[in-house]
């Protein structure tokens, strides 16, 4: 990408990333193969407060895992927010079982807990919740649902690492959390995710399930069911180790660029950016904006003029019920009404620049080309 034009996302990478990874390369071998997947996995489980993680390839193994691990196969349904990456929703699909649109709220746009009692019949089994660009479900109200209906609470956390929600980590609210580590995200390992639980059942199901179907510590290739084959790298621990170390940093750093596009863009009326309710704390993974209907203008237009300046970009999440894989599913669309709160977002939201790459002058170039757009 030319040196002019502002990337949308980014990581941080230093030189503990680059040594450790030489390191890993040089030595983690032999009974040395798990040194930097061990010490990833439990920083990261001290840092998410919960007693278990397992380091995969991604956070849709991580998500399949879970599902699995659960038992949860055809003839089941999960309830899933209509407005998230497609990533959050396919692996229902993996394990046969059939996904439930609703609806999402205004101000988070993350799953709307009302909307989720209303659609839970006896076949619903589990709850995908998203806590989407850095905001947080209203896990307290999904947490009351899934322990009176006996239900599963999976939270997809890909991209709220360092979000809080009443003091708990994002992550740590259901009986599964799942994260990302895309090149994209707060913390990185180029591809990867994590498996989070304080669930010893699910955690013995997850690491069987994970290695082809063979109980943990199996040398003689035993399997005893068809399984997976979702392990991550010491390559990718040890730079996601070396992340997870300069954690507060990474936080505050996020923390900072959304502030800095929020103080210049406060006075522009008819735009609104990503919500810190009451109680939350939001790691902004990506800064959005979603302008008023009044403006004409949908993502595409927006991110076109973006583009015109150099300024890269990305749309916000289209509500999964209006594409092809999903569009003629009667049995997901048949709690979604005639027009939801997500038609907003998902028509006129845009991602802005939000990686670590964000000086305060490549910010000030962002947002002079916004309020031009919407003057």
């Amino acid at each position: 990408m030319s040196s002019d034009v502002i990337p949308v996302a980014g990581p941080s990478i230093t030189d503990l990333e680059v040594a450790y990874a030489a390191d890993a390369a040089r030595n983690a071998w032999f009974e040395n193969h798990a040194m930097y997947n061990t010490r990833f996995e439990t920083l990261f489980a001290e840092t998410v407060g919960v007693k278990h993680a397992v380091s995969l390839p991604h956070c849709t193994a991580a998500i399949h895992l879970a599902l699995a691990a659960r038992g949860i196969g055809p003839g089941d349904e999960v309830i899933v927010p209509d407005v998230t990456w497609i990533a959050s929703v396919a692996p229902v699909d993996y394990v046969g079982a059939t996904p439930v649109f609703v609806d999402i709220l205004e101000d988070t746009w993350c799953l709307d807990p009302a909307q989720v009692e209303a659609a839970i019949t006896e076949k619903t089994k589990a709850i995908i919740g998203v806590d989407l660009y850095g905001s947080v479900v209203d896990w307290p109200a999904l947490r009351a649902l899934a322990d009176r209906h006996g239900l599963f609470l999976l939270e997809d956390s890909a991209e709220a690492l360092g979000s809080r929600l009443n003091g708990r980590p994002a992550g740590s609210h259901g009986d599964v959390g799942v994260f990302s580590f895309h090149g994209s995200k707060t913390v990185v390992t180029g591809e990867g995710g994590m498996l989070v639980t304080s669930d010893a059942d699910i955690l013995a199901r997850v690491l069987k399930l994970r290695d082809h179907g063979r109980p943990p510590g199996d040398r003689f290739f035993l399997n005893d069911e068809v399984g997976f084959k979702y392990k991550m790298s010491a390559l990718q621990a040890a730079v996601g180790l070396a992340q997870m170390e300069r954690f507060d940093t990474l936080i505050a750093e996020k923390r900072r660029i959304f502030r800095q596009y929020a103080d210049r863009l406060s006075d522009v009326a008819g735009l609104r950016l990503n919500a810190e309710p009451a109680g939350v704390t939001n790691s902004y993974w990506m800064v959005t904006i979603v302008p008023d209907a009044a403006f004409g203008l949908d993502k595409f237009a927006i991110m076109a003029a973006l583009k015109e300046k150099g300024i890269d970009s990305r749309p916000f999440f289209s509500r999964l019920s209006t594409l092809p894989p999903y569009a003629k599913r009667r049995d997901s669309l048949r709690h979604l009404p005639a027009e939801t709160v997500g038609d907003a977002m998902a028509a006129r939201g845009v991602n802005l620049p939000s990686g670590y790459h964000m000086s305060e002058d490549r910010i000030d170039r962002v947002c002079a080309e916004v309020r031009r757009i919407f003057a």
